[in-house]
């Protein structure tokens, strides 16, 4: 019998269209789920006639793969994934890969590339975004972990991701260990931006404009035409138009409580742990936390007070506004994506080619935009750009932007409507470019109550002072250090 060329594990949406999508490139595939009644189900149902092979033990699915055999786990990331492992481990052997497909935090991928290496095995932690169509059709795929895999599965990888318009495919090697995992928790800290900069256009339109559901469809369907063209924008667009069974705006009748699975916190905790400033992806992350609070903001709504939501603005107007500040605030959030990968390489030695993922994210994935072939071109450019702001095309944006970015968090602040992502876009943007920030003061402060000192100008960099500023504390200093 003819050997599988890869095997999956996990037969939820998105491992069954990944599996359709291997075959209908030409690969066969065997399949296994812990509950096995989905296997059969999937064989004799939507894979049957093709070269879908379906396997009721874990042996009997390692025995169909063709050495070196290659394990893909579509499970759920945390434990299953850690439990796969080990029941794998003595079924393979030497220089067979295993690899996860799922949602899995970077630094677990880390050690389960170290660990898996130390069996004689190869691991690869891929991300894979589109959801299930993308999946079906072609994802943005993202691997990175055992260099020595990549070989292996490249073909297969790049056969079955989406294409850009010169056929490239979106998916290239990330980097070592926990590489490729980071890489896709950064596309999902950006896909929370973009998601909570598009809601926060719609609340000003909707509440601040008194615009309809069909309105705002006309706008979107506008915006999705320019600049702003991209996957997130056009949804948004078919979301305002769909009606219910009523004829009514569907959008309109959904509870405004917002879920998430975490990749947004994780992205954010990272930002902190590598002192990069992601404002607007921390806004965004906060954001969901704040309307999952339903039962208490309805309860303030009657309680606190604040000005009349109206927008005292022409609406052709302010619309064209909103869309500047929608894009300048756009490659706010791109510009911290980059400097948080940027980061994240030097501390863990990953050789990250920037210009390269954002075209692994041009197509397949939730963030798919035009804009994307802009970021490309910005690092082809100058490849140690050390902010996306910095670039010519994009500093040219926002300076046609910015009189419509500040018009609109200023209307959004006057009106009492919330903007966070937006505002903490402009006020990044703001501090980014003052040359003096009042920092100077919080580290006086700081050797005032801590005597954490400081360093002056007037003094080479890495020297440090301290000053008895009440006269009764003495010489001694605390430690220097910085966060």
């Amino acid at each position: 019998m003819k050997k599988s060329d890869i095997g999956l594990i996990g037969l939820a949406v998105m491992g069954e269209n990944l599996v359709m999508n291997m075959e209908s490139h030409g690969y066969t595939v065997s399949v296994f789920n812990r509950s096995t009644d989905k296997v059969k189900n999937f064989v004799e149902g939507r894979a049957a006639g093709r070269n879908i092979i379906g396997a009721y033990s874990l042996e009997e699915f390692v025995g169909q793969l063709d050495k070196p055999r290659k394990v893909m786990l579509m499970v759920k990331a945390g434990k299953p994934v850690d439990d796969f492992i080990e029941t794998l481990i003595p079924l393979l052997d030497a220089g067979d890969i295993i690899i996860d497909g799922g949602n899995s935090h970077f630094p677990d991928t880390a050690r389960r590339t170290a660990y898996v290496e130390s069996k004689g095995l190869l691991y690869i932690g891929t991300g894979v975004s589109g959801g299930e169509e993308g999946a079906l059709k072609g994802p943005s795929i993202m691997p990175g972990g055992s260099a020595g895999a990549w070989r292996y599965v490249k073909p297969i990888f790049q056969a079955i991701a989406a294409k850009v318009e010169d056929g490239s495919p979106c998916c290239e090697w990330v980097g070592q260990g926990g590489a490729g995992h980071f890489v896709k928790m950064v596309h999902n800290g950006i896909e929370y931006g973009d998601m909570q900069l598009i809601c926060e256009a719609y609340q000003l339109m909707r509440d601040g404009l008194g615009m309809t559901a069909n309105e705002m469809h006309e706008v979107f369907k506008e915006w999705n035409e320019g600049e702003l063209d991209s996957y997130l924008i056009e949804i948004t667009r078919d979301i305002l138009a769909y009606k219910d069974e009523n004829g009514k705006p569907l959008v309109d009748s959904i509870l405004d409580t917002a879920g998430q699975k975490g990749t947004g916190k994780w992205t954010a905790i990272a930002a902190l742990d590598e002192g990069i400033a992601l404002t607007l992806i921390g806004e965004a992350v906060f954001s969901r936390c704040l309307s999952a609070a339903n039962d208490e903001r309805v309860a303030a709504s009657g309680i606190l007070s604040g000005p009349k939501p109206v927008i005292e603005y022409d609406r052709k107007e302010f619309i064209q506004y909103l869309r500047h500040a929608l894009f300048a605030s756009k490659i706010v959030s791109y510009a911290q994506g980059y400097q948080l990968m940027r980061a994240a390489a030097k501390t863990y030695g990953w050789d990250l080619n920037y210009g390269e993922i954002a075209m692994m994210w041009r197509g397949g994935c939730i963030i798919r935009s035009v804009f994307l072939g802009s970021i490309k071109r910005a690092f082809d450019k100058k490849p140690e750009l050390a902010n996306l702001l910095l670039d010519d095309y994009f500093k040219n944006i926002i300076d046609n932007a910015q009189d419509g970015w500040r018009k609109v968090c200023a209307a959004a602040l006057t009106a009492g409507l919330p903007a966070p992502a937006m505002c903490a876009a402009l006020g990044y943007y703001d501090g980014y470019r003052r040359a003096k920030l009042p920092a100077n003061l919080l580290q006086a402060q700081r050797d005032y109550f801590g005597a954490h000192t400081y360093e002056r100008l007037d003094a080479p960099r890495g020297e440090f002072f301290h000053t008895n500023w009440t006269g009764e504390g003495g010489g001694t200093a605390s430690t220097s250090y910085n966060v």
